[in-house]
Parts: C-alpha cells; sequence; structure tokens
C-alpha cells in the first residue's frame, strides 16, 4: 500500500491518508470543498462542489492519473435539493462512459460541509 499526498488538495483533517493506491486501485479519501491555500470552505454548494471536486482531481494528478480512470465516486450532500447542482458539476468534470456512483443525503458533514466526494480509480 502506497499514501499518495499533495498540497494541492486539502491535508488530512485526521488519521488517515488523502489517498492510497494498493494492488492498481486508487481509493481517494472523502474530498470536502476546503481551499488547501486558505484551509477554509468557501460559501454555498456549488463554491464547495467545485472544489471538492478540484481536490479529487488533484489527488488523482499528483497519482498520474485524471477522471477517466475514476471508476465510482460517491457523493454525500447536506441537501438533497442541491442534487441537480451537484449533479450538473459533477458531468463537467466525468465524461461518458460516467463512473458508478451514489449520492447521499448526510446530516452532518466534517466542518460543517456541504459536499464531500470520494472515489475509487484504477491505475
Amino acid at each position: 500500500m502506497n499514501a499518495i499526498q499533495t498540497d494541492q488538495a486539502p491535508a488530512a483533517i485526521g488519521p488517515y491518508s488523502q489517498a492510497v493506491s494498493h494492488n492498481g486501485l486508487l481509493f481517494i479519501s472523502g474530498q470536502l470543498g476546503i481551499d488547501p491555500a486558505t484551509g477554509e470552505l468557501p460559501d454555498g454548494t456549488e463554491a464547495q462542489t467545485r472544489q471538492a471536486l478540484n481536490n479529487l482531481l488533484a489527488i488523482l494528478q499528483a497519482a498520474g492519473l485524471g477522471p477517466s480512470n475514476v471508476l465510482k465516486a460517491t457523493i454525500y450532500v447536506e441537501n438533497m435539493v442541491d442534487f441537480a447542482l451537484v449533479n450538473r458539476l459533477y458531468a463537467e468534470v466525468f465524461q461518458p462512459p460516467y463512473p458508478a456512483r451514489e449520492v447521499i443525503q448526510a446530516a452532518r458533514l466534517p466542518k460543517d460541509g456541504l459536499v464531500e466526494i470520494s472515489a475509487i480509480a484504477a491505475e
């Protein structure tokens, strides 16, 4: 198992790695919309979703991968009312054939974030 780390995505806020690779798979921990430069969450679901996706892309890039390598994504949203917005932004990053995915409404996310996205990619 190899840990992947980049300063282009926020540092882990707990005892976990940004991502780990094992046997040709990359497991990316849930990414909030935290700006890695400031350590802060921007206001609003759109800004947080864009930043969470950017954080995910930065980790993929650090592993030498891109969006087309993602096999599965999991998205947690604070409010399912934001599903259409998150879906639209997600589709700006991922192209057909889309990764497998689920979207789950969570009662509360770390740091009171509005969106969190994790992924599994093939190396």
